[in-house]
């Protein structure tokens, strides 16, 4: 199937209220702009010199989401366009996307990514730990970013089981900060969860946002 048929099979089965990121990583300019013509608008991408470079060719109403594991060095890059950064798993990340995003009098969007699977791999923070930081006095000092919401990226595992318990954990947790927390930096309301491979679950456990990949564009070279 082509990608425009991809797309629309994705898309005719999603709730409204789930969001698509298009994972664009190591595909061609020729994807993008046929996903983009299918009304695709939201694409993500995990290493910032690529996002860089497809911004600059692509059209502007493209919505760019920061999908990869973050070097704070390169923040500055992508600092005067990308629209939601989704792993973000140290305080000392978003004073700089704070600093970066001041230079262009811009807020950025950010989502702190959790440690929900049970893999050593994967990044993310303790509940514990996100819980400290949207408590924290210093979150409040950073007026150009907000942080809208959480990520998790589950243990690669066929065990529908193990998938359900991490992305219901995220949920539960998710659930519980979004009415404890409201304030003009910090306003919960994206819980980016699932991939080409389990989106489906994601959404059953409350997922607004997949970010699929190979069901829409073929799988990576």
């Amino acid at each position: 199937m082509s990608i425009k048929e991809n797309l629309h099979q994705i898309k005719s089965n999603l709730p409204e209220s789930v969001t698509l990121v298009a994972v664009s990583k190591t595909k061609p300019i020729a994807d993008l702009q046929e996903a983009y013509d299918a009304g695709q608008r939201v694409f993500g991408e995990n290493k910032i010199q690529e996002m860089v470079e497809k911004f600059d060719v692509l059209p502007k109403d493209i919505q760019w989401h920061m999908i990869g594991h973050l070097q704070s060095n390169k923040v500055k890059y992508m600092a005067h366009f990308v629209d939601l950064i989704h792993g973000i798993d140290k305080f000392s990340t978003l004073k700089e996307i704070n600093k970066q995003a001041k230079k262009h009098d811009r807020v950025i969007n950010c989502l702190l990514q959790a440690k929900i699977a049970k893999e050593e791999t994967k990044f993310g923070l303790s509940f514990e730990d996100i819980e400290t930081i949207l408590a924290s006095e210093k979150l409040r000092e950073l007026k150009n970013i907000k942080i809208v919401g959480f990520m998790g990226m589950a243990t690669f595992t066929d065990n529908q089981n193990q998938l359900n318990e991490e992305f219901s954990a995220l949920n539960n947790f998710f659930n519980t900060q979004k009415t404890k927390i409201e304030t003009e930096n910090c306003q919960l309301k994206i819980l980016s969860m699932g991939m080409s491979g389990d989106y489906e679950l994601a959404i059953e456990n409350g997922s607004t946002m997949i970010r699929v990949g190979s069901s829409i564009f073929g799988s990576r070279n």
